[in-house]
């Protein structure tokens, strides 16, 4: 059982410091220890027994409860609203580094506020207080993800998506592209380098 709620069944699995790692046929799946919330052991169908006998319950594994929403890092708020919104968890965390540096006090000089510099009016139309880091970096997931589906039709989807967080909507529209204003670009690049680092040498 996922915090997310979502359920899946395996063959089984490894815990594996703060990692937990979950075999399925031949697959393996490595994620955060915290994203598990419980792992029941689902024994196969016994056979008939003479009705002297009783069945034992099935065997509840308690995993280690996740840590609240409010002592989560900014990289773990990063993965569990990455995983929830179905975004890449390092294309969330490269937003957050370039936003903020990961600082959930960091206000902007135009008045951005938190982990994902929401603007005051952004996080009341999507119904948050941007000074909470588990709702402004929620927030702004879901407003990642809004973008890019207001973009899905075009082949710079990402790149739109982000000039349109950085720059709004509006000014997207008005050139029909990426705005010319220098902030933004360089935005949008860092954001890209945040996203894939250049490959450690060899």
């Amino acid at each position: 059982m996922l915090r997310t709620g979502y359920e899946f069944a395996a063959d089984r699995h490894e815990v594996l410091g703060d990692k937990i790692r979950i075999y399925a046929g031949e697959g393996v799946t490595e994620m955060a220890l915290n994203m598990v919330t419980r792992v029941e052991l689902v024994s196969p169908p016994a056979p008939e027994l003479p009705p002297a006998i009783e069945l034992q319950p099935l065997a509840i594994v308690e995993l280690p409860k996740p840590p609240a929403a409010g002592t989560l890092t900014p990289a773990q708020l990063a993965a569990a609203v990455a995983l929830k919104y179905s975004l890449p968890s390092t294309f969330v965390s490269g937003v957050m580094k370039t936003e903020s540096g990961f600082n959930a006090k960091a206000v902007s000089p135009k008045g951005a506020i938190g982990l994902m510099q929401l603007m005051p009016d952004t996080a009341r139309s999507l119904g948050v207080d941007p000074n909470k880091p588990p709702e402004n970096a929620d927030a702004g997931a879901r407003y990642l993800r809004d973008l890019l589906a207001r973009y899905e039709d075009s082949p710079d989807q990402v790149v739109l998506a982000l000039a349109a967080y950085n720059a709004g909507p509006a000014a997207v529209d008005k050139y029909h592209g990426v705005p010319p204003y220098r902030e933004t670009r360089e935005y949008i690049l860092r954001v890209l380098k945040a996203w894939n680092p250049p490959s450690a040498p060899k």
